[in-house]
């Protein structure tokens, strides 16, 4: 069809492409054998073929060997690139082009893995590396790959597809042709693997030739997905289909028939390049007499036409019906392809992929549209499978714990005298079994004691972590601490207890004690600054009343400093009967009372706590300490702890180990002198249990190392991981993560309160700085109020002497005569001038100033 009615629209071309078709029995052997013929015997410029990927690789050597161009518009796998041949053209899309757009459909719903079923040939195998790399793109695993051969019966096909089932991934993507692709979905119907919860997509192997599927296949296909060659619609491609199915019969035209019909356009045009070109063979003399030993590819001939032909073809463009024809490295490039979905009425388009945009709902559309319509999954369901889920098997997971000596509280295994049955308990058991029966779906399991033949542990949590690893457990339960290294192997849940490492040490009661005990809540500073104060307070009072009180001054030197200071000391016990003459006096011990009240109470508050208060102390203050001590430190037998210490620089030597808290608690009480330990290094939920026994005979010293805590451990990329991890958040975050504890550690978070001290609470003059500051700034300003106060009162008694001496002194210059008879009127001026000035200067007016006066009165 193509070259006949490309000739007929190009009558004037000077070239005519003539067919000899061989048929090669759809085998690869039969391939073979027509393209060695059609070389040797009919000496053809160019092989249109061959039918599929496998007969390829064969009939490529000997095109290149021939110089014979071999233009495929069938043989899809990526697998023949490796062949490296120039003389192979693919007018076709490999398969390798449409693993992006089945990776951005995992992306798009959060898949994280996935499991390939392919058929067991070049071209089911030629996608997976490719496939591999896009998903890694996307962080998505490959766990498992499932080959079907093409021979294989539906026992084995249904075998291989229970396997799938044991295992957790539902996303399956098919990577096959129709026969096989119809068996492989009747069958997976059958088994209950089209239902609710299962993703199936199909590469363009089969959605391309979804014509060729029965009814019944179809219908088993209800759900699935497919990644579908798109060809965008034109007159062309329209005008061709109508014309086929009218020469079929109706046969649907597929896209193979459509890469086809140009290939063969394409190869006309390009023989029509290079007309003027000898078309024939370069034979040699052994080609024209053949020896009876040689074979048919010993002599094989080479076109000579073969490398401008190549050339032409690499360079040919134009418009087909299956969109712009244009080699790139000698094969067709796929920009887009169309995301289907299988109904009861046929195959819906749900989206497509572009590889400059992506998913889109529609093309052309904006970036608002991106991802795909809604999509009726296997079950006829429209919510989105979550991609995993429990295994379907009779097969219960093997849950490993450790078998330990000690530390019972979190993992004990014990056996049945009778029946020999292991039985789990512990805090790390209970926790487990609490989150298996949260989890929306049912994970049956058993608890496999991680033990030899003879009872004993099998070997440390490592050994234990890196059989999970190796498969021989489905995942560990136990107080297994979350590790770097473990981590390389396993995957952690969210841990569900305290995290850290710490050292624990003996304490000491260093309770006050003695005859000078007394003394103990002030430092020396403070003894020092409070006497200084009591000295201080009494000169000022002695500077005070000796300015107020006139009967202070007759008293001796020593009566005048024993009043004054017991005055200043019987403040301290608000004795001070005596009332001061002075107002800065009373001023002043208002003030000095309040500190001293301050100061008392403080002091009887400290004192009674030194008395009363027990004072546990730790022998060892600090991790430093120990390392110069040189003493011994205990570590948990088995535990990480001992290659932590040894890292941390501790001799080995110098390690003991232990399996219980009373193994612990013996080294203790033995110390390092006598074969024990002074300090164990442990992980805190192992110290809290201990703490619960002996909370008054221990303390916790720094500093406190990072540890992540106990988790349980699963194989990688165990779907069960983060739902296991979401119900311990919903127990740690509630009260039942207590309740637990209390149960199994015996309420330890009460003696882990009760924190110790490194010294003694004492009251330093720093915390009264600000009192005893206020007392001297206030007696300073007293002080200046009272020298101001004296020195205006005296200038104010000068002033009033100064006129008094005034009167007097005009008073005795009147002449006699008249005067005399007056002498009693001046006498009482004058008394009356006397009280005036009593008035003015009251009693503070010295003696000697009024004697004067007295006399004159008297005269």
């Amino acid at each position: 069809m193509s070259l006949s009615e490309f000739y007929k629209t190009n009558k004037d071309f000077k070239t005519r492409i003539v067919l000899h078709i061989r048929d090669s029995k759809q085998t690869v052997v039969g391939a073979a054998a027509s393209a060695l013929y059609l070389i040797k015997k009919k000496e053809v410029v160019a092989i249109l073929g061959p039918g599929n990927s496998m007969q390829a690789p064969f009939i490529i050597n000997l095109g290149n060997q021939s110089q014979v161009p071999i233009i495929s518009f069938s043989a899809t796998s990526p697998i023949l690139d490796s062949l490296r041949s120039p003389y192979f053209i693919r007018a076709a899309h490999d398969d390798s082009a449409q693993v992006q757009s089945i990776s951005a459909i995992l992306k798009s719903f959060r898949w994280r893995e996935a499991v390939p079923i392919y058929v067991d040939n070049e071209f089911g195998e030629g996608i997976l590396p490719y496939l591999v790399d896009a998903f890694q793109e996307n962080n998505v695993r490959i766990k498992y790959r499932c080959a079907i051969s093409l021979h294989s019966s539906n026992d084995q096909i249904e075998n291989e597809l229970l396997k799938l089932m044991t295992m957790p991934t539902r996303v399956f993507i098919v990577h096959m042709l129709p026969d096989l692709g119809s068996r492989l979905f009747a069958i997976a119907k059958k088994i209950g693997m089209m239902e609710k919860g299962y993703v199936w997509i199909v590469t363009n192997g089969i959605a391309d030739l979804m014509s060729l599927m029965g009814e019944s296949t179809v219908e088993a296909m209800q759900g699935v997905l497919g990644v579908k060659t798109y060809f965008s619609r034109s007159k062309e491609l329209a005008y061709l289909q109508y014309r086929w199915g009218k020469r079929s019969g109706g046969e649907e035209l597929n896209h193979f028939g459509c890469w086809a019909y140009d290939a063969a356009t394409a190869l006309a045009m390009s023989v029509e390049k290079i007309s003027d070109v000898n078309m024939s063979f370069n034979k040699t003399k052994k080609t024209m007499s053949r020896d009876d030993n040689e074979t048919d590819l010993d002599d094989l001939a080479t076109s000579l036409s073969g490398p401008k032909l190549l050339k032409a073809l690499s360079t040919v463009s134009f418009k087909g019906v299956s969109g712009r024809f244009q080699l790139k490295q000698g094969k067709l490039e796929a920009t887009t392809f169309e995301i289907i979905n299988i109904e009861e009425r046929g195959e819906r388009t749900v989206g497509f992929w572009k590889s400059d945009g992506g998913l889109v709902k529609r093309l052309n559309a904006s970036q608002s549209s991106s991802g795909l319509r809604p999509i009726i999954w296997p079950g006829d369901t429209i919510g989105v499978p979550k991609g995993w889920d429990h295994p379907i098997s009779p097969k219960k997971l093997r849950i490993a714990v450790p078998k330990k000596d000690g530390f019972n509280q979190f993992v004990k295994v014990t056996k049945d005298a009778n029946t020999n049955v292991p039985a789990t308990s512990g805090f790390c058991v209970e926790v487990f079994d609490t989150v298996i029966n949260q989890m929306p779906y049912d994970v049956p399991f058993d608890y496999v004691p991680f033990e030899t033949p003879d009872g004993k542990s099998d070997g440390n949590y490592d050994e234990m972590v890196y059989r999970v690893f190796l498969g021989e457990y489905d995942g560990a339960v136990g107080d297994i601490t979350i590790l770097a290294n473990r981590s390389a192997y396993v995957d952690f849940a969210l841990p569900y207890s305290e995290s850290g490492i710490v050292f624990v040490v003996p304490v000491k009661d260093e309770r006050e004690k003695g005859e000078w005990v007394f003394l103990k809540p002030l430092t020396k500073e403070l003894w020092l600054l409070t006497a200084f104060s009591f000295v201080y307070i009494g000169m000022m009072v002695w500077v005070f009343e000796y300015h107020a009180d006139e009967d202070f001054k007759t008293h001796k030197m020593s009566d005048k400093i024993s009043n004054v200071f017991y005055f200043s000391f019987s403040t301290l016990f608000f004795a001070h009967r005596k009332p001061s003459e002075s107002f800065f006096t009373r001023a002043l011990v208002v003030v000095w009372c309040f500190v001293l009240l301050i100061l008392t109470q403080s002091y009887t508050a400290t004192l009674t706590s030194m008395l009363t208060v027990q004072e546990l102390r730790p022998t060892v203050r600090h991790m430093d300490d120990l390392k110069k001590s040189g003493v011994n430190v205990g570590y948990q037998s088995g535990s990480f702890t001992f290659e932590r210490l040894k890292l941390m620089g501790y001799e080995e030597s110098r390690l003991k180990a232990y399996d219980s808290p009373q193994e612990m608690r013996e080294l203790f009480l033995n110390k390092s002198s006598d074969g024990g330990i002074d300090a164990a290094f442990d992980e805190v939920p192992y110290v809290k249990l201990f703490m619960a026994k002996y909370c008054s005979e221990y303390s916790i010293i720094e500093p406190t190392f990072k540890a992540d805590g106990f988790g349980f451990a699963f194989p990688l990329g165990s779907p069960l991981v983060p739902d296991i991890s979401r119900r311990i958040l919903n127990i740690t975050e509630g009260e039942t993560m207590k309740l637990m504890e209390n149960k199994w550690f015996y309420g330890d978070r009460h003696c882990l309160d009760s924190t110790t001290t490194d010294t003694p609470i004492q009251l330093d003059h720093h915390s009264f700085r600000a009192l005893f500051m206020m007392v001297f700034v206030v007696s300073v300003i007293l002080l200046l109020l009272m020298w101001g106060s004296k020195r205006y009162k005296e200038r104010r008694v000068e002033e009033i002497e100064l006129v008094a001496q005034d009167e007097v002194n005009e008073e005795g210059n009147v002449v006699d005569g008249d005067e005399a008879d007056d002498n009693d009127h001046h006498v009482v001026d004058v008394d009356t001038a006397l009280l005036r000035r009593k008035k003015l200067t009251s009693t503070s007016i010295p003696t000697r100033r009024a004697t004067p006066l007295l006399r004159l009165k008297s005269a």
